[in-house]
């Protein structure tokens, strides 16, 4: 058995924080894009309708991508160990979000400028497909069993903190440029920003040590995505039905409720932004004290209650969204993240506890993103389709995200309890 020295958690779980965060930010900072700039300039040619639905198209294929980035960085993970995954991950997604930035528009080079942003959402994808297994599994398998929820949560911070920062720098672009302005350049700077913060995410990893659940593996899968497939299918399926209402929702009030709030409901820019902004505000700041209750009381019942929570919730969200009052917006906005961060603050315990150390970087890391493919890629095409036929509250979206929610609970259902304390800690198979 190899062993190795345990660095500082706090320090460990910061550089993993903090690597998530700007990963993330890069991810974001398109979606915004995409619900306020990306459809008249890549897409002039579509009416507004079908121009927002091709830009939040190209933004799907970043989920696309996602499971095809975990199987690629899942198998260097299970093979050669989760700190080159960090690595590997940061680079690739920052030079594509980089890229995205210098890519002329629909004006300058036509068709090939949608194609080229295509390919980069691609890349993105792909490169935080490998970022989530990475940074959960190193911080995970670090922690001491009995705070694992707690200590595995402070990575889950980073999506919230990428989220503020690209819809922070692009608040202050609005508030600050004419409308003129932020389409001819003014968008584009977020992504210029993601070379620089890739290198501080570099900077920050470069003393990271390696897991010691990994170090203990005797043997290492030869083909872990062979092995999860053949051993834990039925578990990978589970966890992407059961994941997907936490897409579903997070994307419903980040990037659809923006798209719709500017476009339908005639709210402006800042407005929508500051109220999506305040409440990922508090969700990340709720993200440890849910895990802490899922170290206290299990994994299973907090997702369960979550997704309970999400079914119930997402017709008044709708409903209050409709309203185009800011107050009544953020209210809608809130008690869907409560929802979500009730299950996601403790998905990073939850899902690496479910697969055993070999193949447990792959098995998370896809089933996570599949989740992603489910309720991510696919929500804000079908809730912009949707709303567009409604002439008041878009029932429809509520309906359809509830939907998603009913799934989600069913297969939370079926997934056994792996809290220690709670039952055995042992991962389970198909």
């Amino acid at each position: 058995m190899r062993t190795t020295h345990r660095p500082s958690l706090p320090r460990l779980a910061a550089a993993s924080l903090a690597g998530t965060a700007i990963e993330f930010f890069d991810f974001f900072v398109y979606g915004t894009a995409a619900a306020l700039v990306l459809g008249p300039l890549f897409f002039p040619t579509f009416s507004p309708l079908a121009g927002t639905l091709a830009a939040f198209a190209t933004f799907g294929v970043g989920f696309v991508a996602r499971p095809l980035g975990s199987v690629l960085f899942g198998h260097i993970g299970d093979r050669h160990g989760r700190r080159p995954v960090l690595v590997g991950s940061l680079m690739l997604t920052g030079a594509a979000t980089v890229a995205v930035g210098c890519v002329p528009t629909y004006a300058s080079i036509g068709v090939a400028a949608p194609l080229l942003l295509l390919l980069l959402r691609f890349l993105q994808g792909l490169g935080l497909g490998g970022e989530w297994g990475g940074a959960v599994l190193l911080t995970a398998e670090h922690a001491p069993p009995a705070r694992r929820g707690l200590w595995a949560s402070l990575p889950q911070i980073g999506p919230s903190v990428g989220f503020l920062l690209a819809n922070g720098i692009m608040l202050a672009l609005s508030a600050t440029l004419t409308d003129a302005q932020f389409a001819a350049w003014g968008w584009r700077v977020p992504f210029w920003a993601a070379g620089a913060l890739a290198v501080i995410g570099l900077w920050l990893r470069r003393s990271l040590v390696e897991s010691p659940a990994f170090l203990d593996v005797a043997e290492t899968a030869r083909l872990p995505l062979a092995e999860v497939v053949r051993g834990h299918w039925r578990l990978v399926l589970l966890t992407a039905g059961a994941l997907a209402v936490g897409y579903a929702v997070f994307y419903s009030v980040t990037t659809w409720s923006l798209a719709y709030g500017v476009e339908r409901l005639g709210v402006s820019r800042s407005v929508m932004l500051a109220c999506i902004m305040a409440a990922v505000v508090i969700k990340g700041a709720s993200t440890p004290v849910a895990a802490l209750l899922g170290d206290r009381y299990g994994r299973r019942p907090m997702c369960l209650v979550g997704c309970t929570v999400a079914a119930v919730w997402m017709l008044p969200m709708v409903a209050l969204l409709a309203t185009g009052e800011p107050l009544l917006m953020f209210l809608g906005l809130l008690v869907a993240l409560f929802a979500f961060i009730t299950m996601f603050a403790v998905i990073a315990a939850y899902l690496p506890e479910l697969y055993e150390p070999r193949v447990r970087c792959t098995g998370a890391a896809v089933g996570y993103n599949l989740g992603g493919v489910l309720g991510g890629a696919l929500t804000p095409i079908a809730a912009t389709a949707l709303a567009e036929g409604e002439t008041g509250v878009p029932w429809g979206v509520g309906w359809y995200l509830t939907g998603i929610a009913v799934l989600s609970l069913g297969c939370f259902a079926l997934l056994p309890e792996t809290a220690p304390g709670v039952v055995r800690e042992e991962p389970v198979t198909a």
